[in-house]
């Protein structure tokens, strides 16, 4: 094949100035066009040194950069299909939100907002106003505070309360969370020292309380949501936990992690503590998350007694930690659906998904066979298969809802088109995101809502 000279490759000027990309600069903008016929041409001269035939006409040119523009245009964050069996999936945001919270975060984004001004008294506010008296009447506590997520709950707890100080906590509980963040680090960048009591498995109240002294700052119990510990095994439970720490004036303190303002078994689900529960136990302060079982965008909740919110809000922590009017838009619409609980199942979408009987699930993977083993054809056999669907983000990590789903199995048998079929799925227009399981693509249908946009693309499945 001849050699292509590289004189004959046309100038960045003689491009910008050429017909085909002049509609390209109406759409795109000069300045982006600009950039990616440099790359573009870059391309091309590594391409011509390699004695490569090329087609260096302006329009082919111009082609080639408004498919690289498009290209690098996809924006990296975007929906995807989570059929994970995971529903609550770290990895791939957590909770979706209602419409609800969605529409009143567009509201809060889109102009000025009253976020930090009381409109009653036309002077300064604070923001969490407008979620505090929600979360008061949710849980029972006296007041609250959000920051931007559990960690930072937490973190802000121990450093306005025991900065300096011992924290008795369980050597059970010492967890660690996603991300590789453990609760022994977080206690010492919040400046207070860890006081480990009791065993791995098993921890007695006369280990919390020969513990606490004069260097207490607080007692911290943490729901060990993401692991469980069997066997010979004993734990303190909150009441006379919190008891013993208020006869000594030590602050007691529930990390709940997850957290739900709902008993899930009212929904058939496996129990799961609730801030309500831990505050009539006697807790002074509760911490858990607003984007896991809350269903809410990402934030860190702290409820419990006024002069202790009170003293948190004036840690200059709270400042850094604090959350944005879109975040405390969508917080509150989420809140103000619990208020209805006969509606609450069928309007937040964690909940909806986490209700969904496995009849139902299964129902939809009858509808969907068919459809995605024509788009397979002869490269995979599919068939329905009973699932097992995990709650996700540390909530009830040894307990499965039954669910049902569809595996997807190649035909050769070989772990290398396995992967190439797990790819394709994740490269359609909406990637779907399953699970390899024992030789297949298993794709649990439990957080599938929107069947005809999966069924729409699978045409474009290219494995």
């Amino acid at each position: 094949m001849p050699r292509v000279s590289l004189s004959s490759i046309p100038s960045v000027d003689r491009l910008l100035r050429s017909e085909a990309a002049q509609p390209l600069i109406a759409e795109r903008g000069r300045a982006i066009v600009t950039d990616a016929i440099r790359a573009v041409l870059r391309e091309l001269r590594t391409d011509a040194d390699g004695g490569n035939g090329l087609d260096l006409s302006e329009a082919a040119i111009v082609a080639r950069v408004r498919e690289r523009i498009a290209v690098e245009s996809v924006p990296s964050l975007r929906p995807v299909f989570n059929l994970t069996g995971t529903v609550l999936h770290t990895n791939l945001g957590r909770a979706p939100l209602p419409e609800e919270a969605v529409e009143a975060m567009m509201q809060a984004a889109l102009r000025p907002t009253n976020l930090e001004f009381d409109l009653d008294q036309g002077r300064r506010g604070d923001r969490d106003d407008h979620v505090e008296r929600l979360l008061c009447r949710l849980t029972g506590a006296e007041a609250a505070t959000v920051v931007n997520n559990n960690a930072a709950a937490v973190l802000l707890v121990l450093n306005t309360l025991a900065l300096r100080k011992e924290v008795p906590v369980s050597r059970g509980e010492l967890i660690e969370i996603g991300g590789a963040f453990r609760m022994p680090e977080i206690m010492a960048r919040a400046g207070c020292r860890l006081r480990e009591v009791g065993t791995t498995n098993r921890v007695h109240l006369s280990d919390y309380t020969d513990a606490i002294g004069p260097k207490t700052g607080l007692v911290m119990k943490v729901h060990t949501s993401n692991y469980a510990i069997v066997g010979f095994t004993s734990t303190v439970d909150e009441a006379p936990l919190a008891a013993a720490c208020h006869d000594r004036n030590v602050p007691f303190v529930v990390d709940l992690g997850s957290g739900t303002l709902v008993g899930l078994a009212e929904y058939g689900l496996p129990h799961e503590p609730t801030p309500m529960e831990s505050l009539a136990h006697g807790a002074d302060l509760v911490t858990f998350s607003g984007d896991k079982l809350l269903g809410g965008p990402q934030a860190g909740i702290i409820v419990g007694r006024g002069n202790l919110i009170a003293r948190l809000k004036r840690n200059p922590l709270k400042r850094s930690l604090r959350v944005d009017k879109i975040t405390m838009a969508g917080l509150g619409a989420v809140l103000r659906l619990y208020l209805d609980p006969e509606r609450l199942a069928t309007r937040l979408p964690v909940l909806r998904s986490l209700t969904r009987s496995a009849e139902e699930i299964r129902a939809a993977a009858n509808r969907l066979l068919s459809p995605v083993a024509s788009a397979l054809d002869t490269v995979a056999n599919v068939r329905i298969v009973d699932c097992g669907s995990e709650i996700g983000s540390g909530a009830l990590p040894t307990r499965e809802i039954a669910s049902a789903g569809l595996a997807v199995t190649p035909v050769d048998g070989t772990g290398t088109m396995l992967n190439r079929i797990a790819a394709a799925f994740r490269q359609l227009p909406v990637p779907v995101i399953g699970r390899t399981h024992e030789g297949s693509l298993v794709m649990d249908l439990r957080c599938l809502e929107d069947e005809a946009a999966f069924t729409s693309q699978l045409a474009r499945l290219q494995v």
